[in-house]
């Protein structure tokens, strides 16, 4: 596959009301492996392997995957317009703290569900159009794409374009709903293909997703979350560590172009370029912030020297898992009593560890705001990739 693209990857159909929809051809597409893509591949596939090396040696992945699952929760939501943050989230799962936008905050948790549900699934379900449907249902349940069919591919014409607009004014309109049985069915025999690299073939198949978009809402987070989950089932990563929404929220107008470019013009060269530009940086990235939290879990560990009890280094994990906690929560989950996690709590506020956020004295809510910063902090895509 060595044909430089040029032409659309696929055919326009003319439809009843005048507007020509698109149908893309099956994958793989022709693909120019020039300089730029295998330079790309390479770095990608150096990146991803340190990321999952270091997700193999973790003694307790739990730990991670958790913050890991919550920050891309909220960058992929992000990107479709919601305005909630990582600490809204953490803080609301906490139990304590009111969400300054409810509905945006109930879409970020219908994706925590999504994707730790999708990912559990793959252990009994091959990836495939039935665990989508699943995946898409649990995400779209409750929330503002409910009327638009939870966990049902769509029967009508959809498209994407500046708010107002036609299918005759469109940026793009995927395939009509008659076509799409056909489409989907080859895009779900492409997820079994293993002809190709791992993340060439991920890539691939993010792309076609989001052309045939087959749900009325949702399609951006749901192809997003394919991602994940391809690489597990490859075995390129052992558990959900890589997310590409930063990538794309930090690069959303050269996203969209990549994206349009394939439909367009069979420029499946230039979108993988992009796409493994983008898991190397993000593979970097979630790599440096594991080991960010390794460093910071030693200091803690440092703080606490000569502690009899093991509660308070236990706590320590919690405070990990999520940096929001409360004596209730804490107790709840240890099982032990509200006196005995309180002394643990205190203990780590006494070593500096953890502090108090607001002023309520019932429930009080602490925060372990080092930990919470590893996960907020910007990433390197932040600076422009």
């Amino acid at each position: 596959m060595n044909e430089r693209g040029g032409r659309p990857h696929g055919r326009l159909v003319r439809q009843p009301g005048g507007h020509e929809a698109f149908v893309p051809a099956p994958l793989p597409p022709p693909i120019a492996w020039d300089g730029d893509l295998v330079t790309a591949l390479s770095a990608a596939d150096l990146a991803i392997g340190r990321l999952g090396g270091e997700g193999r040696r973790l003694p307790n992945p739990r730990l991670l995957i958790r913050p890991f699952v919550r920050r891309e929760a909220v960058l992929s939501s992000r990107i479709e317009g919601t305005v909630s943050g990582l600490d809204d989230l953490l803080a609301a799962e906490a139990g304590v703290r009111a969400p300054r936008n409810a509905a945006d905050l109930q879409e970020v948790a219908n994706y925590v569900r999504a994707l730790e549900y999708a990912v559990e699934r793959l252990g009994t379900l091959p990836l495939s159009l039935r665990l989508v449907r699943e995946a898409h249902e649990l995400l779209m349940n409750g929330v503002r794409g409910d009327a638009a069919a939870p966990g049902e591919f769509r029967r009508t014409q959809n498209w994407i374009g500046a708010p107002g607009s036609t299918p005759s004014t469109a940026t793009y309109v995927p395939p009509p709903a008659d076509a799409l049985a056909d489409c989907l069915k080859d895009w779900e025999r492409f997820l079994h293909d293993r002809t190709l690299p791992a993340l060439v073939h991920a890539g691939l198949a993010h792309a076609q997703f989001e052309a045939i978009h087959p749900f009325l809402d949702g399609n951006g987070r749901v192809g997003r979350l394919v991602t994940t989950l391809l690489l597990i089932e490859r075995g390129v990563l052992p558990a959900p560590l890589l997310y590409l929404s930063a990538w794309f929220e930090a690069t959303r107008s050269e996203y969209y172009a990549r994206l349009l470019g394939t439909t367009q013009a069979g420029e499946w060269t230039e979108w993988l370029t992009y796409f493994l530009r983008g898991v190397a940086v993000e593979a970097e990235d979630a790599t440096k912030r594991i080991r960010q939290v390794d460093a910071l879990m030693a200091e803690w560990r440092r703080l606490l020297g000569g502690e009899k009890s093991r509660l308070p280094e236990t706590l320590l994990e919690l405070f990990t898992e999520n940096p929001f906690w409360t004596t209730t929560r804490v107790a709840r989950r240890l099982d032990v009593a509200y006196t005995t996690a309180g002394r643990a709590i205190d203990r780590l506020q006494a070593a500096g560890i953890v502090a108090p956020v607001g002023g309520a004295r019932r429930n009080r809510l602490y925060c372990a705001a080092a930990m919470l910063t590893v996960f907020e902090s910007d990433g390197p895509e932040a600076e422009g990739g």
